[in-house]
């Protein structure tokens, strides 16, 4: 999962992992290697073309953010059905984005979280990449977090 302000690593985080599996931007395999191929479950499902994409869910409360995530290189790569945004952000402010704009989102995002883990052959856990302050990064953040408990 991915929360605000973070979308350039991620997106960094997308390319290095891509690489080391031989998946290009648009999800098509093209290692040389056979650990590439047998660990690549760890982060991708295949889809029915044959293409790899990403085990992620996207959230921010800005849309602007996953707008140009899309519009990006690597934008094809993703689920957009895995994207979620909200309609006007929390304007760095913790609370918005933990009372308001957040609680709009959490169940959905909750759902798919819910679907993708349901996907996994075994789960191996989690690995959230969110800054640190913000409304999404800190506010959102907190309430997924304990919408797991």
């Amino acid at each position: 999962m991915t929360l605000e302000n973070i979308n350039f690593f991620t997106l960094q985080f997308w390319e290095v992992i891509s690489d080391d599996h031989g998946i290009d931007p648009t999800g098509a395999y093209h290692g040389k290697l056979d650990l590439q191929r047998e660990r690549i479950n760890a982060y991708y499902n295949e889809a029915a073309s044959g293409n790899y994409v990403p085990q992620t869910i996207l959230v921010d409360l800005e849309p602007g953010t996953m707008h140009s995530v899309l519009a990006g290189t690597n934008g094809t790569l993703f689920r957009q059905d895995n994207f979620f945004f909200g309609q006007s952000g929390a304007g760095n402010n913790w609370a918005k984005g933990h009372y308001t704009e957040g609680v709009e989102l959490v169940e959905t995002v909750m759902d798919v979280i819910r679907k993708e883990s349901e996907n996994c052959d075994c789960l191996q856990g989690f690995q959230l990449i969110h800054s640190l302050g913000g409304g999404t990064g800190s506010g959102m953040r907190t309430l997924v977090r304990h919408s797991f408990t």
